[in-house]
């Protein structure tokens, strides 16, 4: 407890989350935790929007690959301990491996596997969310990633500082964010610009994006 450390417990996670049953069954609605911990919340995230792939898809191997795959890129998580952080990616991996396994079976493939590491690698975050630095002092940064024509991902890397001011960015540009971190569209709308920006792959080739 030396660190402030606070378990959830699955009953009162699953009673949180089921106050929103609808955003958790969503295959693409993203969700950030920020005291991620092991990832009690976040398995649990993973689970559910798994078990929607499945109801949907999982009859069709391919399609299942590719959604559980978009399932897992929305989930993003902040802990300030590093063994926490290799066991929540740990976990969450484990989580979609033994569902794709069982349901892909022979179809199952290891550049699969390996591009799901590799996300949670950049949505799994060793860091501190109130300062939004990680443990070298840097701003934490994440990966966003979005399903582009069927089988492409494209990747864009924002800072949490952008993530999390961007409703209020109009009015606190120069107190939150650097020159540039904004831009506006046609209407006037404030949008996030990223700090990176890669072209997109196929979701089994995520990892060539470093």
């Amino acid at each position: 407890m030396d660190h402030g450390e606070v378990f959830t417990a699955e009953r009162e996670v699953n009673a949180m989350l089921d106050l929103v049953k609808r955003q958790t069954e969503r295959i693409d609605s993203r969700f950030l935790e920020p005291a991620c911990g092991d990832g009690n919340f976040l398995a649990e995230i993973l689970r559910r929007k798994l078990a929607v792939v499945k109801s949907w898809y999982g009859k069709h191997a391919a399609d299942y690959e590719r959604y559980a795959v978009i399932a897992v890129t929305s989930i993003y998580g902040v802990e300030l301990l590093s063994d926490n952080v290799d066991v929540c990616r740990k976990r969450m991996f484990d989580i979609f491996d033994k569902e794709y396994t069982a349901i892909c079976k022979k179809e199952a493939n290891d550049d699969t596997r390996e591009a799901v590491r590799h996300i949670l690698r950049h949505n799994i975050l060793c860091g501190d969310a109130l300062t939004m630095k990680n443990a070298d002092g840097e701003p934490i940064v994440f990966a966003e990633w979005s399903d582009v024509n069927g089988s492409m991902l494209k990747r864009r890397d924002f800072q949490l500082s952008q993530m999390l001011e961007e409703n209020s960015a109009a009015l606190q540009l120069d107190l939150f964010n650097e020159v540039g971190a904004y831009e506006r569209d046609e209407t006037g709308t404030v949008v996030l610009s990223p700090i990176r920006e890669f072209p997109p792959v196929h979701y089994k080739r995520v990892t060539q994006h470093e």
